[in-house]
């Protein structure tokens, strides 16, 4: 079953009462509730929300993930439970025990399925692919020579081409803030994953830093940023001002995790493929496989 993501910008107070989360609105005198093993995610935007610590435990032990903004509506925070699966220690062992060799096979197929989505949306609007079906299919064990950089060098010129200045940069002009919204909800939704398939988020397959605490969702979530992409596309050809995250713009972030995607050839949403993604990569580590699932990108 699909969980739901839940998001708050109004000023209210949350609680459990009968596993539900229970959310009262002071200033409309309303009350509503939701079955708290339904929630997979939920976004904090209003710094007049109140939280019970009865909730906030119900809600870590179903494996929900707490997506908290700042002051400028943007995602700040992120919160986790810290073992989500029941055999975390032998599972957690087996992430750390992983060879070198088979980190750097992991990164590899995570490139080549990158590029390969990536190479789909720009399909899609009429750019041609054929440099980036190439890269592809030449991405190396551990990727050392760049291939990655080299497509998203191209793919960048590319996807937003209406827009002559456009610059992927976190900080830079929109739509950079569509996308910083986008990526960060989809890391909540491989984080979650991650965590439920017995693993620990800080301890990356490529990404190493010791100021980021969900380096492995980092990696993971790779090959699931054309979506975000594709999203924000849309977004922008139905919307001319973008300037802000007004609440429209929000709410259509917010269906990307459970937006259709495709995987081993079946239609699943986002946050399911998520799971079905880090149960692969738990069997690499456990020695069970050595073959990564990951979605394909289809936007026809």
């Amino acid at each position: 079953m699909i969980k739901r993501t839940l998001y708050f910008s109004n000023p209210c107070r949350l609680s459990k009462k009968d596993d539900q989360l229970r959310v009262e609105y002071p200033e409309r005198e309303e009350i509503k509730s939701v079955p708290v093993e339904d929630i997979g995610l939920i976004v904090l935007d209003n710094p007049r929300i109140t939280f019970t610590h009865a909730l906030l435990m119900s809600l870590t032990e179903n494996n929900a993930a707490i997506l908290s903004c700042n002051w400028q509506h943007l995602p700040e925070a992120l919160m986790l439970p810290m073992t989500g699966h029941h055999a975390f220690t032998e599972k957690a062992r087996c992430q750390l025990d992983a060879s070198v060799p088979l980190m750097k096979n992991l990164w590899q197929q995570s490139i080549t399925a990158k590029i390969l989505n990536q190479a789909s949306l720009l399909d899609e609007i009429g750019v041609d692919t054929e440099n980036m079906h190439y890269w592809a299919g030449k991405v190396r064990s551990g990727d050392p020579d760049n291939l990655e950089g080299r497509a998203a060098a191209y793919y960048w010129k590319n996807v937003f081409m209406h827009m002559e200045e456009f610059r992927r940069n976190r900080y830079g002009e929109p739509p950079n803030n569509l996308l910083n919204y986008g990526y960060a909800v989809l890391r909540a939704v491989v984080a979650r994953s991650l965590v439920a398939s017995g693993m620990i988020t800080f301890y990356g397959i490529h990404h190493k830093n010791k100021y980021n605490v969900h380096c492995l969702a980092d990696d993971i979530m790779e090959p699931y940023r054309p979506f975000v992409d594709w999203v924000v596309l849309d977004i922008i050809s139905e919307i001319s001002d973008i300037s802000e995250l007004n609440p429209d713009v929000k709410k259509r972030l917010l269906v990307i995790p459970a937006m259709d995607v495709m995987i081993e050839a079946q239609k699943s949403p986002l946050m399911i493929a998520a799971q079905r993604t880090t149960a692969a990569l738990m069997k690499c580590f456990e020695g069970e496989s050595r073959k990564m699932v990951y979605p394909e990108l289809l936007v026809a």
